[in-house]
C-alpha cells in the first residue's frame, strides 16, 4: 500500500492541520543567515518552511517526490518566489550551491536502505558550498516509539471533523511499521508507513563515507547536547569534510 499520507491529495490537503508550525521548524528557520541566502529543502511537503525562509527574502529551493505535497505547497503565499522540484533527496540535482540544506519531519528514516541514505547524503555534500551546513533529524532508537505513537485524536478542518488512529504494526531491526486511518465523514482513508531508526554511530559513518563531518549534534530543538539515554532527537549539523 501506498503512503497516502503524503500521495492522497485529501489527506496533503489537511496535512498542515495535523503538522502545523511547531518548534522545530523554529530552531530551522533560525539557521538561515542573513538575506539572501541559498536554501535547499530536501522533502519540503507542503512547503511550510520554504514559505517561511521565502518570507525573509531567501533564495529557496523545494524537493519533494510526491505532486499532492507539492501542489499544496504551490499556494503558500510566497509559492511564486520559490523553486519547487518534484524529485527524490537520492535523485535530485540542481546547479547551484547552497548556503544551508535541511531535511525536517524526520524524512530522513524514509531512507530505508543503506543505498538511499548514502544517495541522499550526496546529494547534500553535492550541492552544498565549501562553507555551507546540512542540517536533518532522526529518531533516538533508544527510545521507545512504539508504545508512544499508539492513540488517537481528532481535529475540524473547515467545518468537518477527521479522527486520525495510529497503529503500530511491528518493530523488526531498525525498522517500524506503523498505520495511520483517517476518518473523515463519508470515507476513511489509510496509510501504511515505515521508518528505519539508525543509530549515533551507524549515521555518523555514513556522513563520512559521504564527505560530511558533524560540527554539532544535538537532542532537542533548544539545542540541548545529545544524551543517548534519554534524547528523543538526534539533530546533526554537518559541513563538507
Amino acid at each position: 500500500m501506498q503512503d497516502e499520507h503524503y500521495e492522497h491529495p485529501r489527506l496533503a490537503a489537511v496535512y498542515d492541520r495535523f503538522s502545523g508550525w511547531s518548534v522545530d521548524r523554529d530552531f530551522y528557520l533560525s539557521l538561515a543567515g542573513d538575506p539572501p541566502q541559498q536554501i535547499l529543502d530536501l522533502g519540503c511537503g507542503t512547503g511550510l518552511l520554504c514559505d517561511a525562509y521565502a518570507a525573509r527574502g531567501h533564495h529557496v529551493t523545494g524537493v519533494d517526490p510526491t505532486a499532492a505535497m507539492l501542489a499544496v505547497a504551490r499556494q503558500k503565499p510566497h509559492g511564486d518566489a520559490i523553486t519547487w522540484v518534484q524529485a527524490s533527496a537520492q535523485e535530485s540535482r540542481a546547479e547551484q550551491r547552497f548556503d544551508l540544506i535541511i531535511m525536517t519531519g524526520h524524512a530522513f528514516q524514509v531512507l530505508l536502505e543503506d543505498a538511499d541514505v548514502m544517495a541522499a547524503l550526496t546529494t547534500m555534500r553535492h550541492h552544498l558550498k565549501p562553507t555551507g551546513r546540512a542540517v536533518f533529524e532522526s529518531r533516538n532508537p533508544a527510545i521507545d516509539w512504539a508504545t508512544a505513537w499508539n492513540g488517537d485524536w481528532e481535529l475540524v478542518h473547515e467545518g468537518i471533523t477527521i479522527r486520525e488512529t495510529t497503529e503500530v504494526l511491528a518493530r523488526v531491526g531498525e525498522r517500524i511499521s506503523f498505520e495511520q486511518r483517517y476518518q473523515f465523514p463519508d470515507e476513511t482513508l489509510v496509510s501504511r508507513s515505515e521508518l528505519r531508526f539508525l543509530s549515533r554511530q551507524a549515521i555518523e559513518t555514513h556522513l563520512a563515507a559521504a564527505g560530511l563531518r558533524v560540527e554539532a549534534l544535538y537532542g532537542d530543538w533548544d539545542t540541548t547536547p545529545f544524551n543517548p539515554a534519554a534524547s528523543k532527537e538526534m539533530i546533526f549539523v554537518v559541513r563538507p569534510v
